[in-house]
């Protein structure tokens, strides 16, 4: 997921919506076991990235991009390259969240580093992911701008739940509930429809993503793409 639009968005005066709770009613936190991906983020970042090697990103209209990616099925060290390389194609590109096919593999994992409403940061990788159904009286949408580096320079608003519990497994192969809120809610749920095989212009109305496609290409990426010949 791209960075967020922030000037953009404080012009068109987009309200930051009010996080639930993260429980479910009679759900203490303790039952859901989330995982703690802020200690250490800024060290974890960067060993990653140190270890990567930065590689293009595939842009809307890849194959890979619109297909659902194979589940990972070996948690060997060879994903945990895949993992460091995306880290630091993450940060070669500015962006917050980065699925496995955005650089052209087709496997269900992603990485973050992402920070909430809240000013934390979040950083992980997360094989297999699928994101919790919320109940109705918990989805309070937010409909701040967004962004990815598969549509690159583009941005535009979508309503996504504001808070998100994404299960999955970690590079080693353990199970893991990961939480978010606001910007980071939006991230997760993002990353997951990568791997789903949708972008979010998908979840746009026709003129809407019209208008993203536009603004993609009238803009020029600031990092290396991946050519659809």
């Amino acid at each position: 997921m791209a960075q967020q639009d922030s000037a953009r968005q404080a012009a068109e005066g987009t309200p930051a919506a009010e996080a639930p709770e993260p429980a479910e009613p009679g759900e203490s936190r303790e039952d859901l076991e989330f995982s703690d991906d802020t200690a250490g983020a800024e060290e974890r970042e960067r060993a990653h990235r140190e270890r990567g090697t930065a590689r293009p990103i595939t842009v809307v209209g890849n194959p890979v991009l619109h297909r659902r990616c194979q589940d990972v099925t070996e948690f060997d060290d060879k994903l945990a390259q895949l993992i460091d390389d995306m880290f630091a194609s993450q940060r070669a590109a500015e962006g917050v969240g980065l699925a496995a096919n955005q650089i052209g593999v087709d496997l269900r994992v992603f990485v973050y580093d992402c920070p909430d409403d809240d000013g934390v940061r979040h950083v992980g990788a997360i094989c297999n992911p699928v994101i919790e159904e919320l109940p109705a009286e918990r989805r309070v949408l937010d409909e701040s701008n967004e962004g990815c580096l598969s549509v690159p320079t583009a941005y535009a608003p979508l309503a996504r739940p504001d808070y998100a519990v994404c299960r999955g497994q970690d590079a080693q192969g353990k199970p893991i509930v990961v939480r978010g809120t606001g910007y980071f809610a939006r991230c997760l749920q993002h990353e997951t429809d990568h791997l789903d095989g949708y972008l979010y212009i998908d979840r746009l109305s026709k003129r809407d993503r019209k208008d993203a496609l536009r603004q993609m290409a009238e803009g020029t990426p600031r990092y290396e793409t991946v050519p659809n010949d």
